[in-house]
């Protein structure tokens, strides 16, 4: 059988970033499926490499978070457009498995449907236009028809829609009841992210000392209300309380969010540029929290994000900021805190309450670890997407206990 994987922002491990396309790619090439992967770099040049036994084409399509509104539309346009010309010199695959964001990829699975007659699978990480368009990004109204026409046809083209979370399951189900959707959440990589001890070797690197630390490590965005954080760091400053709260993070807020910590006088606040993989785990380790933070949007309840798995996997308590649900599973595993803007106080003192009783941090930590790998480790997520590529060579013994945090 042979797939070719469409991405526009596949990345490996040692590149940071999310890295499920990269596990879900590779668990198929070791289950002896051949895998081309399509995405992009901001090289102006077209190179291939081979990561691992996966055949991956890289085209000239530059983008960064950093972008407006325009740019981003011109980075989508022009992946498709060279997607499609290169899907027409690649020898046939069995199917594409096509992932977003954005919602654009899908217009390749559309075409390739009609010119090729390829089925697709469509793998929604989040809601598009949902999302863009409650963010305020997206206002034009003939714009947002056109989207949502999109949307529901990319959906009802699809041979199979993988959703990401129960919420994002839901929508699509919402908006093509005929549609065959599948639950495959974010996973954590158990392998690589494990519980750790706080090394003086890591302190020494971020220039952080062996006390009590809150870590958000991921985009710092318009949707991602990192500054929120900043809130508890300065609670915890004006109390006199020894406590470090760090980001390693890029986006296009990363500069409001060092201005307003400036602002704030803030000493006990660290800032880290975007890092690698490897950097993450260093600086989760470190760390005795994980905050997961949106902004207070519908849509971003739906959102199953990489942060929250790598902390996860780490064994590292959650601090979540919104009731979606990420909210759903801090509360029913006791997996930390939940920290409501209006409310802060609130927060704090159970932040209190952790910070000087070890046993209590020692729990959720060891709830997360637990949960991680229950139900969230890579290998249970490649083998379900195996069973659903191929149930007859890969049987339907999957787990299907994940669907119990549906309810």
């Amino acid at each position: 059988m042979k797939i070719i994987y469409i991405h526009q922002y596949f990345v490996t491990p040692s590149q940071g970033g999310g890295t499920r396309s990269y596990h879900l790619a590779k668990g198929m090439v070791e289950a002896g499926i051949e895998v081309e992967m399509i995405t992009s770099h901001s090289e102006n040049y077209y190179d291939f490499k081979l990561i691992d036994g996966i055949k991956v084409h890289y085209l000239p399509v530059s983008y960064r978070q950093e972008y407006g509104f325009l740019k981003r539309i011109w980075a989508f346009s022009a992946f498709v457009d060279q997607a499609k010309k290169l899907l027409l010199k690649l020898p046939r695959p069995d199917f594409l498995y096509i992932t977003s964001t954005p919602l654009t990829t899908g217009w390749i699975g559309l075409w390739a449907k009609k010119k090729l007659a390829i089925p697709f699978f469509f793998e929604v990480r989040d809601l598009w236009p949902d999302a863009p368009i409650q963010v305020g990004v997206i206002q034009n109204p003939v714009l947002k028809k056109i989207l949502y026409s999109l949307e529901s046809k990319i959906y009802r083209h699809a041979f199979k829609v993988i959703a990401l979370s129960p919420g994002i399951a839901n929508s699509i189900r919402e908006k093509c009841d005929t549609c065959k959707i599948h639950l495959i959440p974010n996973f954590a990589d158990t392998d690589f992210f494990h519980p750790m001890e706080k090394k003086e070797s890591f302190l020494q690197k971020f220039g952080l000392k062996p006390t009590f630390t809150i870590a958000y490590a991921g985009a710092i965005g318009q949707v991602n209300a990192v500054d929120e954080m900043l809130i508890l760091a300065k609670k915890a400053q004006d109390k006199g309380r020894d406590y470090q709260f760090a980001v390693m993070g890029k986006g296009a807020k990363s500069e409001d969010l060092l201005r307003k910590a400036k602002n704030l006088g803030l000493h006990n606040f660290f800032y880290f540029p975007f890092g690698s993989k490897e950097e993450v785990r260093q600086l989760l380790a470190v760390s005795d929290l994980a905050m997961v933070t949106f902004a207070h949007l519908p849509v971003l309840k739906t959102n199953s994000p990489n942060k929250f798995f790598d902390a996860l996997a780490a064994g590292k308590g959650i601090i979540v900021n919104h009731k979606g649900w990420v909210y759903q599973l801090v509360k029913e595993y006791n997996l930390g805190i939940y920290f409501n803007f209006e409310n802060p106080e609130d927060a704090f003192e159970k932040l209190e309450k952790m910070a000087s009783n070890p046993k209590l941090i020692q729990e959720t930590q060891k709830n997360s670890r637990q949960l991680a790998e229950k139900y969230f480790s890579k290998e249970i997520a490649i083998q379900r997407l195996l069973a659903l590529i191929n149930p007859d060579k890969f049987g339907k013994d999957f787990r299907d206990e994940v669907y119990i945090l549906t309810a």
